[in-house]
């Protein structure tokens, strides 16, 4: 079968679609660029993979760790690591993260307020993306419907890297130059770095066997 055909009885996006063209699902898995593409991807096809999901995208929000600013999504991104690892159990795991998902809500009312005062958006925007990352990294193993779950937590914790790396840069790039064409340049970059960064992660996490 084809990368093509599997993606659209799997209902994913147009430009996953047409990216996949006339690759075979190796191919396509061996190739891809995007991170969140191939979670979601996992999620869909090999759903009862808990642990192996989990630990994927436990190691993807962990590449911006460094923009978070409260304890609760660091250590969420550690447990969801820790539960992928068999350190510790999904009951656990879920104790982390409700506490990130307090954080994650937190964050993005700095979001908002930050637009109010019209101040430091960007940054305030890269820490909250950051903190979504956490959540929905931990998030992987809740108790509710496997593959509904999955299919939606697993996109977004690389998506939230990637737009915690975009906003981190912009708001760099702003500081350095106060041309907006050559912020979103770099933030734009940083972006497909960091969804290169999680494709990468995926392939060394995650294994597909024959479909």
């Amino acid at each position: 079968m084809l990368a093509e055909e599997l993606l659209k009885s799997l209902n994913a996006c147009n430009e996953a679609i047409e990216w996949a063209g006339d690759k075979t699902i190796e191919e396509a898995w061996e190739s891809c660029h995007r991170g969140d593409w191939m979670l979601l991807f996992y999620s869909k096809q090999y759903s009862l993979n808990i642990k192996e999901l989990t630990l994927a995208k436990g190691y993807c929000a962990n590449t911006v760790l460094h923009l978070m600013k409260d304890d609760r999504s660091k250590k969420a991104v550690r447990a969801a690591i820790d539960f992928g690892n068999g350190l510790i159990t999904e009951d656990e795991l879920e104790i982390f993260a409700s506490a990130a998902s307090a954080s994650a809500d937190a964050y993005s009312f700095d979001v908002a307020a930050s637009y109010a005062a019209s101040f430091d958006v960007a940054s305030a925007y890269a820490a909250s993306a950051a903190a979504d990352a956490s959540y929905y990294a931990a998030d992987a193993s809740s108790s509710f419907d496997v593959a509904a779950a999955y299919a939606a937590s697993a996109y977004s914790s690389a998506s939230a890297a990637a737009d915690a790396a975009y906003y981190a840069a912009y708001d760099a790039a702003y500081d350095a130059s106060s041309s907006s064409a050559v912020s979103a340049y770099y933030a734009a970059d940083a972006k497909k770095q960091n969804q290169l960064e999680t494709a990468n992660i995926c392939r060394k996490y995650l294994k597909i066997g024959e479909i």
